[in-house]
């Protein structure tokens, strides 16, 4: 009469043979982390650089106002005044929005290069454990034929 063979002890081997790289998991995890650290030094980097171009802009806004606060002698002066102050502001604001676009091109182009970056990294991890994982599962599938013969 023809055995069954029992399954049990070949797919216990085969699991307890079963690749689990924990270092890929640690290389994912510190690959994700440096891409954080650097998305993270580009966001502040670039919320500074807002934030002097927003002081300047207040400050120089700030100083034109305080010659419309000045008193004239004659009335033909206060319109001069303020039509000085529309023209500046209206140049300032072209500076610095401007200056806004500089700022956000640079993280985009930072961001994309990151990324790319990034994507590279995890593939090279990725293809290494697979190709790890591969080899463990062949080599324990090999002895579990061998011990089931």
């Amino acid at each position: 009469m023809a055995k069954t063979q029992d399954f049990t002890k070949v797919m216990q081997d085969m699991m307890g043979a079963f690749p689990v790289d924990a270092g890929a998991m640690q290389n994912a995890f510190k690959t994700s982390a440096a891409i954080g650290e650097k998305l993270a030094k580009v966001a502040l980097e670039a919320a500074e650089k807002s934030n002097e171009i927003s002081s300047k802009w207040t400050k120089d806004t700030i100083a034109k106002a305080s010659m419309l606060a000045k008193a004239k002698e004659d009335p033909t002066d206060y319109s001069k005044a303020v039509t000085d102050f529309a023209s500046a502001s209206a140049e300032m604001a072209a500076e610095n929005l401007a200056a806004f676009a500089e700022v956000a091109k640079k993280v985009q182009m930072e961001t994309v290069e990151l990324m790319l970056a990034a994507g590279k990294d995890f593939s090279e991890d990725a293809t290494a454990a697979v190709k790890k994982a591969t080899a463990e599962v062949t080599t324990a599938a090999k002895k579990a034929a061998a011990a089931a013969k």
